[in-house]
């Protein structure tokens, strides 16, 4: 497919949705675990529960999409996630809550898998990168708007407001998906042998899941821990939380910018020339957290991470697309996915680890660290290829440096 046209209706106004419902739902989780009598901590923990979902369900996502196809997954996807959805809303105890918030990770996982490997399958290798930060950036939007819908369906309902306004946006972007076949692709693909496991897909591919993928890893948590660090080193200087809030928000309104512009770049110069840059603009932006006193210095860190987050949109997704084997891409993309999302879920865990042992700063600087060491995994290991090549020819990643 060479005009990405077609993906609108079916792929990116359904991630627009799905991000819209993630978004609205996000700030509720832990009030709803707090009004359900949960202390601090579990609240605090239920939230992390959608990321273990989302780990847990990588695992099997690859298997399902390779037999069932990506259309179909997606489907299901939706319905798993609006029957977590639906018992957030009406969970009578944190038990049942955080079993919810389970689901609902695993219906990220089998949704995510699904989409990022239709894209890698029907997408030109010269707009791969356009397509998949366009699909980041929908995605992004999403969790920009949504809390703002989600504050009005509070107002009327009370705290689970949120999670009403995810299971619309969940039932608008099943309904797109179930009425509208995906563009490029017939039906799912008949598979000569049964679908490799994780463990057979790192066997087969444990050379480049253990080079590229641990940069992946890395990328991951130096993505994921500025959701800890910003809020609990403002509330260390003594910024409240609204303005906090609101310098979250200037990164994120930053990040959407960058959503396009990243993957014009990475097909114009390869992807090495954009990872990089991220996760050093990452990595200092971490680094400087302990320098800053007020909200100007805190917010020109904040605007720091959000570009640097904003520049990498979409790279983890097109890497993958350019390293997967054709013969199984779906269950080598469920390992890659695992790389990157067991990175996002333990990079916080690392934080506050090291938060309740020594200095917040001390969290700050490790995945300041963090984020530099992927920066140069990244550069090594990142393949090579001619981007935009001569007319008639197509350029092909090569793993030879």
């Amino acid at each position: 497919m060479d005009s990405l046209r077609p993906l609108v209706f079916t792929v990116y106004v359904p991630t627009l949705a799905r991000g819209i419902g993630m978004g609205a739902a996000a700030p509720v989780m832990t009030l709803t675990a707090l009004d359900l009598g949960a202390s601090v901590a579990v609240a605090g923990l239920s939230v992390a529960l959608v990321g273990l979902g989302q780990v847990l369900g990588d695992i099997p996502a690859g298997q399902l999409v390779a037999r069932v196809g990506e259309r179909a997954s997606t489907i299901g996807g939706t319905t798993v996630g609006l029957i977590g959805v639906l018992l957030c809303l009406l969970a009578p105890n944190v038990l049942v809550l955080c079993a919810a918030l389970l689901i609902v990770g695993l219906s990220n996982a089998v949704w995510g898998l699904a989409q990022m490997t239709y894209m890698a399958e029907a997408i030109v290798f010269e707009r791969r990168a356009r397509a998949m930060s366009l699909f980041g950036g929908a995605m992004r939007l999403g969790f920009f708007v949504g809390p703002f819908l989600g504050a009005l369906a509070i107002l009327g309902m009370g705290t689970r407001g949120g999670f009403a306004v995810q299971f619309v946006a969940f039932l608008l972007a099943g309904w797109m998906m179930a009425r509208t076949p995906l563009p490029g692709v017939g039906g799912p693909a008949l598979v000569a042998a049964p679908p490799l496991s994780l463990i057979g897909v790192g066997r087969l591919h444990h050379r480049v899941l253990l080079t590229l993928g641990a940069g992946s890893l890395l990328m991951g948590a130096a993505r994921a821990s500025r959701e800890v660090i910003l809020p609990l080193w403002a509330n260390h200087i003594g910024i409240g939380a609204a303005t906090a809030s609101l310098l979250f928000g200037i990164g994120a309104a930053l990040e959407l910018v960058f959503a396009y512009p990243a993957g014009h770049l990475m097909d114009r110069f390869g992807r090495s020339p954009v990872a990089v840059p991220s996760l050093a603009i990452l990595s200092v932006a971490y680094l400087a957290v302990p320098l800053t006193y007020s909200t100007i210095t805190l917010g020109a860190v904040a605007i720091a991470m959000g570009i640097g987050n904003g520049i990498g949109n979409g790279v983890i997704m097109v890497l993958g697309a350019d390293v997967a084997p054709a013969a199984i891409r779906s269950e080598f993309l469920a390992a890659w996915r695992l790389t990157h999302d067991g990175g996002a879920f333990g990079g916080p865990l690392l934080i506050g680890t090291l938060a309740t042992a020594a200095p917040l700063a001390v969290a700050a600087l490790t995945i300041g660290g963090v984020a530099a060491l992927g920066a140069t995994v990244m550069a090594r290991y990142i393949p090579v290829y001619v981007p935009w090549p001569p007319a008639g020819q197509r350029s092909e990643p090569s793993n030879q440096r």
